[in-house]
């Protein structure tokens, strides 16, 4: 097994564009895609906010109790067809430095909201859980559901494919700090806790009600069309060691506002991941 790697520093232009973004859990977001909103005493706030509301249910739980009182809180959302995803992925990852592109997940470049679609040099609509995991395809719910789908260049998103997550492998063309094997990638450093976190909020929103697979994460990759990913281990300890940052806040705060209206638990707790798992 890969020997787990130490965490480093984000990279500079990802800590500038979280500079940028206010460094808040924003309630708003300017038309600059710059979030609003100035001291971190507001985010602290707004998370206690949410408690005494949103999260109310599950105060005070844990381990299973914890992971069903969630569910039911985060299953109360809108759902998206496929269609609008474009739309909705061009507001909840706008570059904060520049409205007229979004940012890509794994390659952390900023791209035009024009530049969508299936060829080179085009960005399309990454799913984190990768759709054939479960094979729910793009059907609206998992496959729609834009807390785990985001936008990602589309020669990196095939590299991608449906593999499961870990350490180790060859770098990605194109795509620096990005590793990939023949069953496994393992993203940057500034978005591993992202793509951790993500993982996480779909097993407990989908969980084998509404027609769709219960989705779980194991400590197995090479998973295949099971509705499981992988791997748990170093997915939790890709969310200690990269916790929430401001555009990740951001991006959670947008979809809870403008979309789905419903929130990543993880993101506002990230001490949850080690209650549930």
């Amino acid at each position: 097994m890969p020997v787990p790697r130490v965490h480093r520093w984000k990279p500079l232009a990802l800590t500038a564009a979280a500079l940028l973004a206010g460094l808040t859990v924003p309630t708003t977001a300017t038309a600059s895609g710059a979030a609003s909103g100035s001291a971190s005493g507001s985010a602290s706030a707004a998370v206690g906010a949410y408690d005494d509301t949103y999260y109310k249910d599950a105060l005070g739980k844990t381990g299973p109790e914890l992971k069903s009182a969630l569910h039911t809180i985060i299953s109360d959302q809108t759902k998206l067809s496929y269609d609008k995803v474009w739309d909705a992925l061009k507001t909840t990852d706008q570059d904060p430095a520049n409205s007229s592109n979004v940012i890509l997940l794994y390659t952390g470049t900023s791209r035009s909201k024009s530049s969508s679609g299936g060829d080179q040099g085009d960005w399309n609509r990454e799913h984190v859980w990768a759709k054939s995991h479960g094979d729910f395809g793009t059907a609206t719910g998992p496959g729609t559901d834009i807390h785990h789908l985001r936008p990602e260049d589309v020669t990196v998103n095939s590299i991608r494919g449906n593999k499961d997550f870990d350490n180790g492998g060859g770098a990605v063309a194109g795509a620096p700090g990005n590793l990939t094997d023949g069953d496994s990638f393992e993203p940057r450093d500034a978005v591993k806790g992202d793509v951790a976190r993500m993982i996480l909020y779909m097993a407990v929103r989908y969980d084998g009600e509404d027609g769709f697979p219960d989705l779980e994460p194991n400590d197995r990759v090479d998973n295949g069309s099971a509705p499981a990913i992988g791997r748990l281990s170093v997915l939790k300890q890709w969310s200690a060691e990269d916790p929430p940052d401001a555009f990740e806040k951001n991006r959670n705060q947008v979809i809870f506002d403008k979309f789905q209206h419903n929130r990543n638990p993880f993101i506002d707790h990230p001490e949850w991941v080690e209650e549930v798992w």
